[in-house]
């Protein structure tokens, strides 16, 4: 029995993280916030056990490339979706969540059929944007279960959030429009 046989543990881990992102969102327009701290804390497992997996015994695919930061994306979306519906976070931010990853999306497809084909690796900004928005909605969805969490949190996280999220999709668009531009001349 050889190790390779288990190669698609990896995505079926990511494919289990987005089935995780319907009751995540129901806990979180139900206000069930400890019920959805721990789906979070589920997909957290999951996406870490995935990747370590993935690299441990090089299980990479190229399915798993895509579908694994499309399902942290979608639990991200989802999150800061529901936070804005039930009130918890004002509309704007999460139009600026939604419309920096709208736009990088764009600018990609846009790339794609007018430059040519392209590899879409995270950039350090995106990372750190990535990296701020997971840890203030864990820091809000543990606030408003009640448990430990100083208030500033939320109104720290809120402009933390939109000050990586413009900063971020300024850098996607300068460091690929450039290369578009290069390219073309």
């Amino acid at each position: 029995m050889t190790l390779h046989r288990w190669r698609w543990i990896p995505n079926a881990l990511t494919f289990l993280r987005v089935l995780l992102v319907i009751p995540f969102a129901g806990a979180l327009l139900a206000g069930s916030y400890r019920l959805s701290l721990l789906i979070f804390a589920i997909a957290a497992t999951t996406d870490a056990l995935d990747g370590f997996l993935a690299r441990h015994y090089n299980w990479r695919s190229r399915l798993g490339a895509v579908a694994d930061p499309l399902a942290d994306k979608a639990l991200l979306i989802a999150a800061y979706l529901m936070l804005t519906y039930t009130g918890v976070l004002p509309l704007w931010l999460f139009v600026l969540v939604l419309g920096r990853d709208l736009v990088i999306v764009a600018g990609g497809l846009m790339y794609h059929y007018g430059v040519g084909r392209f590899e879409m690796e995270p950039s350090m900004p995106g990372k750190l944007n990535t990296f701020i928005q997971v840890l203030v909605v864990l820091a809000i969805i543990i606030l408003m279960a009640g448990l430990p969490m100083p208030l500033w949190v939320m109104e720290v996280g809120i402009l933390l959030v939109a000050a990586s999220a413009i900063f971020s999709g300024f850098h996607y668009s300068l460091v690929w429009g450039l290369r578009a531009w290069r390219a073309k001349h």
